[in-house]
């Protein structure tokens, strides 16, 4: 008969309360060490409580290295990693490096989602029917990108579901900021494999309203904090603009780009007009304008801005489903403090914001920003990367396709 063995069991266990004690040390290292991400964010700098909700840091990174960090404060882009044509990869959007910074600095729309109405709406009212309805004023007695606390200053729901992938959601209520209806928004950030920053957009209410939702991340695509984006080279699929009035809220007016500064039919350079002694010019210290879309038919995802930085090679392509797109050229940056002690002066970043057009509630030959019962708001941006090999220097010329 076999002869069994018996281990003492004190001597058990010790050895279990070593693997114990020992499993503990390397979870309690690896917690106590913070994950910075390619730039050099901390997640733990944006976890914080607003308003009862709490808020954090997310990072979606694809196979090709290309890393996009995100806040729920104001669904906000804080940092988009993209290579150059050597394979350098560098920050190209601006922004805090902490959750502080986001609610401190006068500064409040580096990155964020933009509602429930982006862009402006004269005189802050409107109306719907036979209703007229006030809205919060905050530029110049004009509403501005959903109002002082439009959904750039709330704390939206937000769920990683995979390594690319971030879902959003935020309940409007009726009356905030003035706008009618509960508004249910729902939007998707998916970095793509194809280093495509796709937004998708979805809104319901359950009482008549306005949306027009938009994305406002400031673009160098030398790097923020780099010198003036007036190198990058500028194509909008546009022969028509809104020219505005001086507080800039449209006329009305579409206007052919034709024979104007506004002319980014071929590839042009941001700089090249623009001090051009133009009274739109004059108005908007520069380019912050809607540029009307040339579309096949509404609602078509197409091709709406191409960016080439020529010392880096760095391409952004813009596709929409949108009918206009505002191309803001950093007129009103004013040496900006911004992530780790980077400065933002003057012109040294751009916006292109895919939209229906300003102040579309009043302007009824506008395409229409009216949601109703029973009627889903849908909308797709795509922001995406590319490298050009082939350096485009000439102060006019075409980007080659």
């Amino acid at each position: 008969m076999a002869q069994l063995t018996f281990i003492p069991i004190v001597e058990t266990m010790k050895k279990t309360l070593l693997c114990i004690a020992a499993a503990a040390f390397l979870w309690t290292g690896c917690q106590s060490k913070p994950e910075k991400t390619e730039s050099g964010l901390l997640k733990s700098d944006f976890q914080k409580e607003i308003d009862g909700k709490k808020t954090d840091l997310f990072v979606l990174k694809n196979k090709n290295g290309i890393e996009i960090c995100v806040t729920n404060y104001g669904a906000k882009v804080v940092s988009l990693m993209a290579p150059d044509r050597d394979g350098k990869m560098a920050d190209v959007v601006f922004g805090f490096e902490n959750i502080d910074k986001y609610l401190t600095m006068p500064e409040s729309f580096f990155g964020t989602a933009v509602g429930r109405f982006g862009n402006r709406i004269n005189k802050a009212t409107f109306k719907i029917d036979s209703t007229t309805y006030q809205l919060t004023a905050n530029d110049h007695g004009n509403t501005l990108h959903g109002g002082p606390k439009g959904f750039h200053k709330q704390v939206w729901d937000a769920v990683q579901t995979n390594d690319t992938t971030l879902e959003f959601s935020y309940i409007s209520k009726d009356g905030e900021e003035g706008y009618p209806g509960t508004l249910k928004v729902k939007m998707i950030y998916t970095l793509t494999q194809a280093n495509e920053f796709k937004i998708t957009y979805e809104a319901t209410t359950d009482k008549a309203t306005i949306v027009n939702l938009t994305h406002h991340s400031y673009f160098n695509l030398a790097g923020e904090g780099a010198s003036t984006i007036n190198d990058h080279q500028l194509t909008l699929n546009a022969d028509s603009y809104t020219p505005v009035d001086s507080t800039l809220i449209p006329t009305g007016e579409i206007a052919t780009v034709s024979g104007t500064p506004f002319d980014f039919r071929t590839a042009s350079a941001i700089g090249m007009r623009i001090d051009t002694n133009h009274i739109q010019i004059k108005y908007g210290k520069g380019f912050d304008h809607n540029w009307v879309l040339n579309k096949k038919s509404a609602g078509e995802l197409s091709l709406a801005a191409k960016v080439v930085e020529p010392k880096s090679g760095r391409v952004m392509e813009v596709f929409t489903t949108e009918p206009g797109i505002q191309f803001y050229g950093g007129n009103f940056l004013n040496n900006n403090a911004g992530k780790f002690n980077h400065i933002y002066p003057f012109r040294s970043g751009f916006c292109l914001e895919t939209q229906h057009f300003p102040d579309s509630p009043n302007k009824p030959q506008f395409p229409t920003t009216v949601l109703r019962p029973g009627q889903t708001y849908k909308h797709t941006c795509i922001y995406k990367f590319s490298v050009e090999k082939s350096t485009c220097k000439m102060p006019n010329c075409q980007i080659p396709g």
